[in-house]
Parts: structure tokens; C-alpha cells; sequence
């Protein structure tokens, strides 16, 4: 199993998590919860693009900060959170967390650890916690790792408390209720009831106290903005959210129970659409979905699952076209332009495609160059248009970002060797072989 983050859209991660993978990359659930942190991050004085979203595949409650301005979230939190309002509210208190400087005892803790290194150790500490995988978790825990991520994570009182005081703050500077907040307090407040085993973790990480739970109920009572309604967009965002992720979790019964055939909402028929996908029963999903893009024939969204419908199903040239809906009305969204290329990519009997994906997986790139799935197809890509130079610094990209120096050294000098010694990926090249010498040293310092 990688403990890299997949480009990849929920239900193809999440579908396949048991043993497989454990996070995940939905462009739809990110761009949810990028539109609830965005006015939090501001009003913070962070940089919202600098904050880097990491959707874990777990049921249980729990969003916390690590290595920097990462911010994690459990998709069991999303689930469980009953509004806009609950989630906006941990997320506003994590932020303060981040704008606090709380996270300055981690990298102490790590010693010269890089930010990527410590990242992927905490990434792979949830795994093992997350999966119970044995193998995991003896891979990533050795000398007590777990124990010590998890003591890393474990916030102060009077952290609590700053984060507290600065997530009312946030939200009362963009004209939020801190309802949800005092609502979700009350959920740990329960949860701290039952034996430590059976706690989530966030109730273990962030210790609830009288006083934290004081405070902000005190403050939603004089709050000027305590009445006010979460934004009408935001609750059929969180709905849409929930629903996609319960159907893609859950098995289609359990989906089908919760969102019956009577219920004529957009969520319940759109998680009815993911379903019956699921089962699988195409014959039923794409009815489902057909009805959706009707009435709401700009959502990028429904064309991206009727194309992952279609391809996942074996019918890879009908996908073609909705991705390529779902690229053009998202046009800055790296993951549907991956998505559209790796359908253009497998349909090997034509390589006429290659070139539309190699445009669209450079488009995909320039937006965000960390996606290990994007510089795998671009490799793939070149190389079977005959480029070996470009499929070879592709490669190389892939395997920094994958950790594997030796192999980027490799790689990075065949790209070397066959392209023009002038330009902007020549100046790559030198970089990611200083980059996988740098990676190459720190390997045998810590052997």
C-alpha cells in the first residue's frame, strides 16, 4: 500500500480503501471545505493557498494540524458533522491552532526532519491507526513513532483555550454563528463519557474542559452574529458532501435506506446515482445521473461521475466526453484535467488522444505540481509517443515525490542526457538531481 496521496476521484479511493488506500483527492469535497476555511483562513492572516487539505478515510471524529499549515480531516467528521455550521466551527478552531504557532514544537520535536518527511510520518502514523494494518503500522511505527505522533498531536489546555479564543474571533469577523462550535463541544462532551478505546481521537488530542466549553458558550450568547444563518449555498454544499461520501463509504444498502426512492432532494439523488453505481447496476445509476446534469446542466460534478461511471464500467471512450464537460466547467481544478487524461491515456488503440493528454495533464501540473498520478500518466504519455527524454524527467518528478532518490537520479540524468541543455526543464533537472542527492545523504544518515 503508497501512503501518498492519490489523484483520484472519492469513489475510486475510497471504494477500494480496505488494504489498498486510505486517502483521498475529490475535487468536489475539497473545493467544500476550501469554500468554508478560505474567509477563516483571511480573516487569520494565512495565505489560503498555502494550507494543503488532506482527506483521511475514517469514520471516526477528528481534524487536526500537522507539519506545517497542513491541515488533516476525517471523513467520518464530515459525515458526522450535521451542519455547515459544526464543521466550519473545528475548522475555524484548528486554524487557530495554525495562526497560534502551535505546530512550532513539532518540527523541535523532529529535529531536522523536512516537512515532507514529517508529513508522510504523520500520514502514515493515521494509517496504521486507521486501517489496524499490522504491516503499516510496524513499517511506520518502529521505535514507538505512533506513540510519539500521537504525544506531537496531543494539544495543551492553554493551546485549547488560544484556539478557542481564535476561532470565535474568525468567525465573528466573517459574520459567522460560533453555534455550530458550542454544538460540537457538545458532541466531545458525550464522547468523553465512554472508555478511552472507544473515544474518537480528536477527544484525545484536544482536551475538552469546563472552561473551553464555558467560553464559547458564553460567547454565542453575546455574539452579535450568534442568530445568524449559515450562507444558503454552504448547506446544500455540506449535503451534497455528506451524501457523496456516505454512498461511496457505505455499502449501497445502507445508502439506499438512508435516501430513499421517495426523496426527490438533489443529495438523496445523487447519493442514490453513486449507489446504484456501486452495486453495480449502471442501467439504474445512469438514469440517476442523467437526471441531475438535466436540472443542473453546469455542475461540473455530475458530468465527472457520469464519466467515472462509464469508465470504471469498461466503457472508456463514452467517458471521454463528460470528463471533458467536467474539465471545461472547472478549468482550474488540477484533478479533473488528470481525470479526463487518464481516460485519454488508456485508450490505447488511439494514440491520435496522447497529445490532448499530454495538454491537459501539463495544464493539471502547472496548477499543482505534487500529484504523483499526473507525472506517472504524463510518463506514460510521452513515452508511448515516442518522447524518452520527457517520459524520463517525468519519471523523475514522480519518484522525488514518491521518495525514491536513487530512482530520480536515474531518471533525471536519461532526461539529461536526451534533451536541449537550455530552458525551464533543464533548470528542473538540475534541481531534482540536487533534490535526490539532498534525500539520498539524509536516507544513509538515518540507516
Amino acid at each position: 500500500m503508497s501512503l501518498t496521496l492519490v489523484a483520484a476521484p472519492v469513489g475510486d479511493a475510497v471504494a477500494q480503501q480496505r488494504g489498498k488506500r486510505s486517502f483521498i483527492r475529490d475535487a468536489e469535497v475539497e473545493n467544500t471545505i476550501r469554500a468554508y476555511a478560505t474567509p477563516l483562513f483571511q480573516a487569520a492572516g494565512l495565505t489560503p493557498d498555502a494550507v494543503r487539505l488532506h482527506l483521511i478515510v475514517d469514520n471516526s471524529l477528528n481534524a487536526f494540524v500537522a507539519g506545517g499549515q497542513n491541515l488533516f480531516v476525517h471523513t467520518g467528521l464530515i459525515i458526522r458533522s450535521e451542519t455547515p455550521e459544526q464543521l466550519i466551527g473545528v475548522i475555524a478552531h484548528e486554524t487557530g491552532h495554525i495562526a497560534g504557532g502551535h505546530l512550532a514544537r513539532i518540527q523541535d520535536a523532529m529535529g531536522n526532519a523536512s516537512t515532507e518527511a514529517l508529513v508522510g510520518m504523520l500520514l502514515g502514523a493515521a494509517v496504521g491507526a486507521a486501517t489496524g494494518r499490522g504491516d503499516i503500522g510496524t513499517a511506520i511505527a518502529m521505535g514507538g513513532q505512533q506513540l510519539a505522533v500521537r504525544d506531537i498531536l496531543t494539544h495543551t489546555r492553554a493551546e485549547e483555550s488560544s484556539a478557542d479564543q481564535a476561532a470565535v474571533k474568525y468567525l465573528d469577523a466573517t459574520g459567522q454563528s460560533a453555534r455550530g462550535l458550542a454544538e460540537f463541544f457538545d458532541i466531545l462532551g458525550d464522547q468523553e463519557l465512554l472508555v478511552v478505546a472507544r473515544q474518537d481521537p480528536y477527544v484525545r488530542t484536544h482536551p475538552l474542559t469546563r472552561d473551553r466549553v464555558n467560553f464559547v458558550r458564553d460567547h454565542v450568547a453575546r455574539s452579535q452574529f450568534s442568530a445568524a444563518p449559515p450562507r444558503p449555498e454552504f448547506i446544500e454544499m455540506h449535503r451534497r458532501m455528506r451524501a457523496k461520501l456516505f454512498a461511496f463509504l457505505e455499502p449501497p444498502s445502507r445508502t439506499f435506506q438512508r435516501y430513499r426512492d421517495n426523496d426527490p432532494a438533489i443529495e438523496a439523488r445523487y447519493a442514490r446515482a453513486i449507489a446504484a453505481y456501486r452495486k453495480p447496476d449502471l442501467d439504474a445509476a445512469l438514469p440517476l445521473i442523467d437526471g441531475l446534469i438535466a436540472q443542473r446542466p453546469d455542475d461540473p460534478y455530475f458530468h465527472e461521475l457520469k464519466g467515472q461511471m462509464l469508465f470504471e464500467t469498461g466503457r472508456g471512450r463514452e467517458a471521454i466526453e463528460p470528463y471533458r464537460k467536467s474539465a471545461a466547467l472547472l478549468p482550474d481544478n488540477p484533478l479533473m484535467h488528470i481525470q479526463l487524461a487518464q481516460v485519454l491515456v488508456e485508450q490505447e488503440d488511439d494514440l491520435a488522444l496522447l497529445d490532448d493528454a499530454v495538454r491537459h495533464l501539463n495544464t493539471a501540473l502547472r496548477q499543482d505540481d505534487t500529484s504523483v498520478t499526473g507525472w506517472r500518466l504524463l510518463a506514460i504519455a510521452h513515452g508511448r509517443s515516442g518522447d524518452e527524454g520527457m517520459a524520463a524527467f517525468a519519471m523523475a518528478e514522480q519518484a522525488l515525490l514518491e521518495n525514491r532518490p536513487t530512482d530520480a537520479a536515474f531518471h533525471a540524468g536519461k532526461a539529461e542526457r536526451l534533451l536541449p541543455k537550455t530552458g525551464a526543464t533543464w533548470l528542473r533537472i538540475q534541481d531534482i538531481k540536487e533534490r535526490a542527492s539532498q534525500a539520498a545523504d539524509e536516507k544513509k544518515r538515518r540507516s
